[in-house]
């Protein structure tokens, strides 16, 4: 039979046709039987511009899109330094809230906004995500678009507002409070149709706050159902490995020294490619468990020796690779010890950046272990991309593993 169409996804190219003998082992029963496995992943980034002095180009940008009414969106720091004509809503959360999200989506519909700007950290953008996301569907409910299972993870099916992101520190996340979670909206309709990466924006930053895969599921009925975060794969893997290059050479530098330039430029550029390696593939346990953590009231990025501890079983190959980035010496390291030797490296990292020593020093003991767990067992979007099936228990240990970490 020519041209018959197969539902493996070997064949299932547009436009392909295979001439199936008697024997094709894709029958029209099998498949039936079987539910299609993923197969595919998508590359969806924003137009990045980088330079030195871009963000004073954001008024020809914003004439080019013809826009008539912009809102911007900043925190009450940023606000001061200079006068802004627009709308501006300046009452940003450095860690957002479903109350301080609906405050700004609220301000969002009254002025109804023709484009948006949001200058400030990841807060701030992320806030200004949701505003833009909330003023077009204006009659959706705050947990439609939430990603489940404590929301809908209802899909952003038509396009948004214009959004020019303005990043003043190298995710569409906040804190639920009545579930004391941390969760998101994931969805590509979010991303900013451009970004200005200037390293004069990061200069003034105190030195902590630049401090701070493989198993697929079914394929989706329709693309637009297709995750945001889609796990390992190879375009954001080279992403990936760039950004964290370029972070563990320049991220001590820019600590040092917040007049370092260069050092302040290579960040902003890594934070960018980071973005487009993440943005795609996804994160998995270390990002959970801060979720839960800052979810609390306590941010804190410092369990990551502990996941590579945990993790390292299943990919050692990455976690060498990895460890060896860090500064590892591993000459003549056995491979099944890879995670541990990863964790180390991980641990004189962070502890040559002056980040503080496990999640004991924001206040937490082991007697907080039980309710961080809860907190963080609800994060199904990043857990599940776990290389290692992940549970209540294995959150614990990893907690309990992060209460020091040198």
């Amino acid at each position: 039979m020519v041209g018959s169409s197969c539902s493996c996804p070997a064949h299932s190219t547009v436009g392909h046709t295979h001439i199936h003998g008697p024997h094709c082992s894709h029958s029209r029963h099998a498949s039936a039987a079987l539910p299609k496995p993923e197969y595919a992943f998508e590359m969806a980034t924003s137009t990045v511009r980088v330079g030195t002095g871009v963000t004073q180009e954001i008024g020809m940008d914003l004439a080019n899109l013809k826009s008539k009414r912009v809102m911007v969106f900043t925190d009450p720091n940023i606000f001061k330094l200079h006068p802004l004509k627009a709308t501006v809503f300046k009452d940003v959360r450095v860690e957002p809230s479903d109350k301080s999200f609906k405050e700004a989506i609220d301000a969002a519909r009254k002025y109804n906004p023709d484009a948006i700007v949001a200058v400030g950290g990841g807060s701030t953008i992320d806030t200004a995500k949701a505003a833009n996301l909330y003023s077009v569907f204006r009659d959706a409910d705050f947990l439609d678009f939430v990603n489940a299972p404590i929301g809908k993870g209802r899909a952003v099916d038509r396009p948004l507002l214009p959004l020019i992101a303005v990043p003043t520190t190298a995710a569409r996340i906040f804190d639920l409070k009545e579930k004391k979670a941390k969760t998101g909206i994931a969805d590509r309709a979010l991303k900013p149709l451009l970004g200005l990466i200037d390293p004069l924006n990061t200069r003034s930053m105190p030195a902590q706050v630049p401090i701070p895969y493989h198993m697929r599921g079914e394929a989706p009925a329709n693309p637009l159902q297709r995750p945001a975060y889609q796990g390992s794969n190879p375009i954001s893997d080279i992403w990936s490995s760039k950004a964290l290059r370029m972070v563990v050479e320049a991220l001590p530098r820019s600590v040092a020294n917040p007049d370092d330039l260069e050092a302040q430029e290579a960040m902003t550029l890594a934070a960018a490619y980071a973005g487009i390696g993440f943005g795609n593939g996804g994160v998995h346990l270390m990002h959970g468990c801060s979720y839960g953590i800052s979810g609390l009231n306590k941010s804190v990025a410092v369990t990551s020796p502990a996941v590579a501890e945990f993790t390292g079983a299943m990919f050692p190959e990455r976690h060498m690779e990895i460890a060896q980035v860090l500064g590892a010496d591993v000459t003549n390291a056995k491979l099944e010890d890879a995670g541990k030797i990863m964790a180390d490296a991980l641990r004189r990292f962070l502890q040559g950046l002056g980040v503080p020593n496990g999640i004991s020093a924001f206040g937490y003991s082991s007697s907080d272990i039980g309710a961080l767990v809860e907190s963080i067992l609800p994060q199904h979007r990043v857990l599940k991309l776990s290389p290692r099936q992940t549970g209540a228990e294995q959150i614990a240990t990893i907690l309990e593993r992060s209460l020091k970490n040198y």
